[in-house]
């Protein structure tokens, strides 16, 4: 689990006295890294009661066709770049902003598969 409040050392390098220790809706999830694969999913429970459905694999993507204005269901095929981080397209990772090579042509993800559930993108290049 990862910390998100605040950090205990000022700017100058002096440290903040705690007025209390962490609590549990400080803490961050897991990190899912979405790849290609048979569908897996897990649902999980976030503050207030509601749920993100957490990704960890899929090989069909929603994309969206601009020239026929419809969304068509695809496999993907390969991860071709991942500005997100370097090491991503080797291993195959699918983020926002990933370009996918799909049987319709070149997508990019526009949301966020691993707290959504599933890989919406647009498509960029028709082959």
């Amino acid at each position: 689990m990862i910390f998100q409040g605040r950090s205990r050392r000022k700017p100058t390098g002096g440290l903040y006295r705690p007025h209390r220790k962490k609590r549990k809706y400080e803490l961050g999830g897991e990190q899912v890294l979405t790849t290609i694969g048979e569908r897996k999913t897990k649902k999980e429970r976030m503050m207030g009661g509601r749920y993100k459905i957490k990704l960890f694999s899929d090989k069909f993507a929603n994309v969206y066709d601009p020239t026929q204005k419809r969304v068509l269901r695809v496999a993907i095929k390969a991860v071709l770049e991942n500005p997100a981080h370097v090491h991503y397209v080797r291993h195959g990772v699918i983020t926002k902003g990933a370009v996918i090579q799909t049987e319709i042509g070149k997508a990019k993800v526009t949301n966020r598969p691993s707290q959504e559930g599933v890989i919406n993108a647009v498509l960029i290049e028709k082959t």
